[in-house]
Parts: C-alpha cells; structure tokens; sequence
C-alpha cells in the first residue's frame, strides 16, 4: 500500500486514483494531511504511519522533491522500527539512497515491497509464478529519451524546452530532465538491484523506443519473459494496488498493427554518461548511490533554474561523488548526514 508524502495534492491524486480504480477501504481515504508528522490510516484492514504516493504524470511541481531526505529518512524509519505492514514501492527514491538497509529492514519485518515503476512493475509481473525460478538476467527498457541517438557534441548548448520534450511519456520536469540524461534508467537499475536481489552484472539497460516493452525476464534455461504494453502508468498502479489480483479495467488496449515494429538498441554511455555514473555507484555500493541521486537532484535543479548547462549535469555529479568520501554502511543518521554533504558539495561546484 503506500500513498505519498505527507501533502495534500499527492494525497488527494492517489485517493482520486484508486478510488477511480475501484479500490476499497474500510474508511474513506484521506483528503488533507498537510502538517501532520505522523499519519494513522486503515487500509483494507492494515495500517501504516507513512504514505507514499506515486508521482510520475501529475503536473504539481512540488512532487518534484517528494524525494527529499527528510522524508526518505521518515521511509527509512518506518521500516528500521519493524513496523509489519505492507509497503508499496512508489516513485520515491528511498531504494536509490538506502536499498541495503530498507531492504534488510524489511526482509526482518516481514514487509511486502510491491513495484509501481513501470520498468520495476513489468519484472515483477514477469516473476508472477516464476519466484522459486532463479533469475539469470533482467533487462530493462528505455525510450531513450529526447535526446536519442544524438552525439555529445550536439548537446551542448540543447535548451531546457527541447530536454522537457519526452517521446512517449508525459512526467514532470525532474523526471523528464533524468530521461534526457538517462539518470532515470540509472536510478531504476540501482533500484532493481534491491527489489530483486540481483547482483550488478545480472542488470541491462536496453532501448526500446516504442516504450511497449516495459522490461523482460531471462531465466537460467535461457527463456525470456517480457511485459508489453501502452506507455501509461494507470495498469503498474493498478496492478500493485490489487496485487495478487487483476481487477478489470478499461485502459486503452495495445494494437500490434499499430507497433509493426519493434526496435531494440544498446545505449549510449559515451552521450549518456549519467547512466554509466548509476551503475558504477552501484558497483561501488554504501553510500554512494545516496551521493549520486543528493548530486542529480541539486544539478538538474540548477539546469531547469538556466545556471548550468546540459551536459554540465554529468560532470557536476561525477564530481561530487569523487570528492565524497564513501560510507561502506550507513546507518539513517549517516545517510542523512550523507545526503546534505553531497547536496552542498554539489551547490558549491555549481557556483
């Protein structure tokens, strides 16, 4: 279950949500929580004292930074007090900053974390089934973004207009800006490696421009399973909202007439830099996923502010997590001390 930071708007879009989806509550879902440092909420018989909401497509900017620290550090919390309850994962990149002790925390608590990420969703839904099937390989897709196929050196002076303008998805700036750069895919790799349990040599990035294989499974008998269909987020909400079940929905249906073809690419690391940045944080592990996100939330908020240019995103991040001494396992304290220093290192390198 999960449904956002404590703020009214996000509230408000998930209850509007799942109301229209047809979810049932045993009391009616919350309409304002503004100041509120603890929630209390009953949710077809559970309980939770933190809501998550999921903020992809909705355009209130100030979901932008329902990341921020302090909430994570609320998530973090939460879990650490081994609080049994179920947890739906959300957009929020609390896995990004402290996978090893969210996860450990909820494997001892007996918390679910259910996928709602698009990318994140179809491998789940891959897996339905297959749980006790070890996984050889997952590989998940990206669009690519606005930016495909160009060299480095024609994005150097591209403006914030033309990084805004996403092929297939309609999302906020901060998200839209992380396509553009490919730090979004970096993101949900370091996140798949704890949803999963995966190791980072198990995880590949493919591109798919048609955004109509969300991800794919391939198993140690060497099948593969892949999830399809239209770019749009309502049926992964849907699908972890209801999960184990399939409810009935009238979401617009795939046409492969539409999609005679489908195309499949290897990314470009060299233009994208921010994607090899993600997977060596991973590799790295301990705090520097944290360092990495801190540093990608405070460059891409400088370049939607016009105070540094594109690809100027990679190099401030790339730096940052240089000069940031890594921390082998934090604990919350650490993390959010952790957070603050890359944010500041971050700002002064931008200066």
């Amino acid at each position: 279950l999960g449904l956002g930071y404590p703020g009214g708007p996000l509230i408000e879009l998930l209850s509007e949500q799942a109301q229209a989806l047809g979810v049932q509550s045993d009391r009616p879902f919350p309409r304002s929580l503004w100041a509120k440092d603890s929630l209390d909420f009953s949710f077809s018989g559970l309980k939770t004292h933190t809501l998550l909401a999921y903020q992809r497509s909705a355009q209130d900017d100030t979901a932008k930074m329902a990341v921020a620290s302090a909430f994570q550090a609320a998530v973090i919390d939460t879990l650490v007090e081994k609080c049994r309850r179920a947890l739906q994962r959300t957009g929020l990149k609390t896995l990004v900053v402290a996978g090893e002790l969210v996860t450990k925390a909820a494997s001892e608590s007996g918390v679910n974390i259910y996928p709602v990420d698009s990318e994140h969703s179809a491998i789940f839904q891959c897996l339905a089934g297959e749980f006790h099937n070890k996984i050889e390989k997952i590989y998940l897709t990206a669009s690519g973004g606005p930016f495909r196929g160009r060299s480095r050196a024609t994005l150097a002076d591209v403006t914030k207009a033309q990084a805004l303008k996403h092929p297939n998805w309609d999302m906020g700036a901060k998200i839209t800006i992380d396509s553009a750069t490919m730090m979004n895919k970096g993101l949900e790799v370091i996140e798949a490696k704890w949803l999963f349990n995966l190791k980072p040599e198990q995880i590949d990035v493919i591109v798919h421009p048609q955004s109509i294989i969300h991800s794919a499974v391939q198993f140690e008998d060497g099948s593969m399973k892949a999830q399809m269909g239209l770019p749009d987020m309502k049926l992964p909400i849907q699908y972890a909202l209801a999960y184990p079940n399939r409810l009935s929905a009238n979401f617009p249906r795939f046409n492969f007439m539409d999609y005679p073809s489908l195309t499949f690419e290897a990314p470009d690391t060299e233009t994208f830099g921010n994607l090899a940045l993600a997977f060596k944080a991973m590799e790295e592990g301990g705090s520097m996923p944290c360092v990495l996100n801190a540093a990608n939330e405070v460059a891409v908020d400088a370049f939607l502010n016009d105070k540094i240019k594109f690809l100027q995103i990679q190099a401030v991040i790339e730096e940052t997590m240089q000069k940031t001494k890594k921390v082998e396992h934090p604990s919350v304290d650490e993390y959010i001390e952790i957070d603050r220093e890359a944010r500041a290192t971050t700002r002064e390198l931008i200066k």
